[in-house]
C-alpha cells in the first residue's frame, strides 16, 4: 500500500529535526572552538587499528620462474629501488582525520645497505598497517645526493616535526622527513633524486587536517597510466593553504619499455588463481552476468541505423561486429525480438559465465593491474530511497548490456595485492587490501549490487546521492557466487606482445551493447516526486538531477576497451 501524503510529511519533518539535531557536530573544529591539537590531546585511545599491522591471509606461493617478477628490485635507469614493507612508527596524532582517529608517520624498520632513505610514510589510524616507501641506491654516482638542509613544514606541540628536505641544484626532495625533536636531521638521513629521474607528484587519499591551513594526504604520480613511466614513491605530500610545494615530487623510470618487473603468462595465471575475486549476487538478484558468446548465441542481434528492420545474428566470436571506429551510433546490440526469448537472455548464465581479464603496467610498471570483467546481458531498473521509503523509478536505469569490473593492483616488487578498485556506475572506490573481506586463501570477496551490478567490499546498502536521497545500491550475502578465477580469458596484457593473448574479435566492436531509448528521465522523475511534499519534493529532484547519468541512462554501454581506465589509471 502506497503511504498517504499526510503520513509522508509526518516522517519528513522527523527527518528534518534529526538532521537539524545532527548539525551540531560535537567533534567538529568549527563547531566546537577546539583545535586538532587540543582534540589530539583530549582523545585517549587504548588501541587503534594501526597499532597491528595486516597480513594477507594465507602465504603467498613461489610464483613460476621470470625476468625479475616479484625479485623486490628495479633498476630505473641509474637508480636501483627496493620496496621496505617493514615499518617502525615515528609518531602519531590521536584525534582528526579519517574517523577522528588520527594520523601516524612512519620511516622503514632498516634501510638496506647501500641504499637510502627517499622520504617518510604516513596512514590513518583507522586501518591496520599496511603500507610501503621506496629506498634508493645510487648506480651512477650522481643519481642521488644528500639535501644542503633542511625546512620545517609543520610541528605540533613540541611532539612532532615535519621537514623538507632542501635539494642541491637538479635534485628534488621525494619526501619529508618526520621526528620527535626539534633538531634537524642529519644531512645524509635522506637523499634527493636528479631531476630527470622525477616526476610531478599529486595528493591521492586524505590523511589528516590540522584545522588551519595544513593537510597530510598519500602521493601519487599526476601521470599515471599504460604509457607512463612516473613512479610512487610512497611517500605523502603536504598542501597548505598555498597549494602543494613544488619541491616534492615523485620518481620516473628512465628504463620504462622493458618491463623487467611486469609478471609474463605463466606468471599471470598463478596470481589470477592466487586473487580472483569470489562475486556475490543478492538474494533477489534476476539479472545474473553471462559469458558474452553465450549472449550472442542465444539470440543477441546487431542493428543497424537505417535498417533496423533488417537485424542480422552475431557470430558466437563476434567476428562479424563492426570493428574499430567509434561510437557513432552506428550499430548497437540488442536482445532477441521473440519476447520468451528475450526474457531468458536478460536472466542471464551464472553456469555459463566467463571472467575476462585486463592485465596492465602501472606506476611505471612497478605494478600490474588486473582488470577483471563481467557481463551481463540486462540491468534492471533503479530504486530510490526518500529519507524513510524505498521507491521504485520505473524503467529509469534500465539497458540491454551491463559492463562491470574490479581491479586487483599488485605490487611487481613482491607479488602482494595492495589494493582493489570497485567500479560504482561512473565512479568507484579504491580499497587497501586490509580493508577487504577475504574467503579462501587471498582471495577477497566482491558484493554486487541488486540489479545494477556495482561492486563493493561490503554488504549492506550503498546510498548513492545525499541527504538521506538517492539511489539504492544493496549488497548482501547469499547462496549464488561465482569464483572469477574458475572460468576466464586474458583479453590482453599489450606488453607481452600481440601473440601472447589474442583478444576476441568482439573486443574491438566499439559501439554500445545495447539500444538508446529515448525517454525523458527529468519529465519520469517528476512523475515520481509528486508523490511528495513540497521541500521533499525538490529535494529528491535536485538530488537525482545532480547524480552521474550512468545512474539512470536507458542506453548500452560500450565495451571494457572504450573505457578510459583500459588505457589509464582507475
Amino acid at each position: 500500500m502506497k503511504p498517504t501524503l499526510p503520513l509522508l510529511f509526518f516522517f519528513f519533518l522527523l527527518s528534518s529535526l534529526a538532521a537539524a539535531a545532527s548539525s551540531v557536530n560535537p567533534d567538529s573544529d568549527n563547531d566546537s572552538g577546539i583545535s586538532a591539537s587540543e582534540r589530539s590531546r583530549s582523545i585517549k585511545v587504548e588501541s587503534l587499528p594501526i597499532d597491528s599491522a595486516f597480513d594477507l591471509p594465507a602465504p603467498l606461493p613461489p610464483f613460476p620462474a621470470g625476468s625479475g617478477f616479484a625479485s623486490g628490485v628495479l633498476d630505473l635507469g641509474g637508480l636501483l629501488v627496493q620496496q621496505v614493507t617493514t615499518l617502525s612508527r615515528v609518531w602519531s596524532i590521536n584525534g582528526g582525520g579519517q574517523d577522528n582517529l588520527g594520523v601516524s608517520f612512519f620511516e622503514p624498520a632498516s634501510v638496506p645497505e647501500g641504499y637510502s632513505l627517499l622520504g617518510s610514510y604516513a596512514q590513518p589510524n583507522n586501518r591496520p598497517l599496511y603500507g610501503w616507501v621506496l629506498v634508493a641506491k645510487d648506480l651512477t654516482g650522481d643519481s642521488t645526493k644528500p639535501p644542503v638542509d633542511y625546512t620545517l613544514v609543520w610541528s605540533q606541540e613540541n611532539s612532532g616535526y615535519i621537514w623538507l628536505p632542501v635539494p642541491p641544484d637538479g635534485y628534488k626532495s621525494v619526501g619529508y622527513v618526520v621526528t620527535t625533536t626539534s633538531v634537524k636531521p642529519l644531512l645524509d638521513k635522506v637523499s634527493c633524486v636528479r631531476l630527470d629521474l622525477t616526476a610531478q607528484v599529486e595528493p591521492d587519499e586524505w590523511l589528516y587536517w590540522d584545522g588551519n591551513v595544513m593537510t597530510v594526504s598519500s602521493s601519487r604520480p599526476s601521470d599515471r597510466g599504460v604509457q607512463s613511466a612516473p613512479v610512487g614513491a610512497g611517500t605523502f605530500v603536504i598542501q597548505t593553504e598555498y597549494g602543494i610545494s613544488p619541491l616534492v615530487a615523485c620518481l620516473r623510470n628512465n628504463a620504462f619499455g622493458t618491463y623487467t618487473l611486469m609478471p609474463n603468462q605463466a606468471q599471470i595465471e598463478s596470481l589470477v588463481q592466487v586473487y580472483s575475486p569470489i562475486v556475490y549476487f543478492h538474494p533477489d538478484e534476476s539479472y545474473l552476468p553471462s559469458s558474452v558468446n553465450w549472449f550472442f548465441t542465444n539470440g543477441a542481434l546487431l542493428y543497424t541505423k537505417g535498417q533496423e528492420s533488417n537485424p542480422v545474428g552475431i557470430d558466437p566470436t563476434g567476428s562479424n561486429l563492426p570493428q574499430g571506429g567509434g561510437n557513432d551510433g552506428t550499430f548497437w546490440l540488442d536482445l532477441p525480438i521473440d519476447g520468451g526469448a528475450q526474457d531468458a537472455v536478460k536472466r542471464g548464465s551464472l553456469q555459463g559465465s566467463q571472467a575476462y581479464l585486463h592485465v596492465k603496467p602501472m606506476f611505471g610498471a612497478t605494478f600490474t593491474d588486473i582488470a577483471v570483467w563481467l557481463f551481463y546481458p540486462f540491468n534492471g531498473a533503479a530504486r530510490a530511497k526518500v529519507k524513510f521509503f524505498t521507491v521504485k523509478l520505473g524503467k529509469l536505469g534500465e539497458h540491454v548490456g551491463d559492463w562491470e569490473h574490479v581491479t586487483l593492483r599488485i605490487s611487481n616488487f613482491d607479488g602482494r595485492l595492495r589494493s582493489v578498485f570497485f567500479s560504482q556506475h561512473g565512479g568507484g572506490i579504491l580499497v587497501p587490501a586490509s580493508g577487504l573481506e577475504f574467503q579462501t586463501g587471498n582471495k577477497f570477496i566482491s558484493y554486487s549490487s541488486l540489479h545494477g551490478h556495482a561492486s563493493n567490499p561490503k554488504q549492506g546498502t550503498v546510498l548513492q546521492g545525499n541527504n538521506g536521497v538517492g539511489v539504492r545500491n544493496d549488497y548482501s550475502w547469499s547462496g549464488i557466487s561465482l569464483d572469477t578465477g574458475a572460468n576466464y580469458i586474458v583479453l590482453a596484457a599489450e606488453y607481452l606482445g600481440s601473440s601472447v593473448f589474442v583478444e576476441p574479435p568482439w573486443v574491438e566492436f566499439f559501439r554500445e551493447w545495447g539500444p538508446n531509448h529515448e525517454y525523458d528521465t527529468t519529465e519520469e522523475l517528476r512523475k515520481i516526486a509528486k508523490r511528495f511534499p513540497g521541500k521533499l519534493k525538490k529535494l529528491f529532484m535536485n538530488v537525482m538531477e545532480s547524480l552521474p547519468s550512468e545512474v539512470l541512462r536507458q542506453e548500452g554501454p560500450t565495451g571494457p576497451k572504450e573505457k578510459p581506465s583500459w588505457s589509464g589509471d582507475e
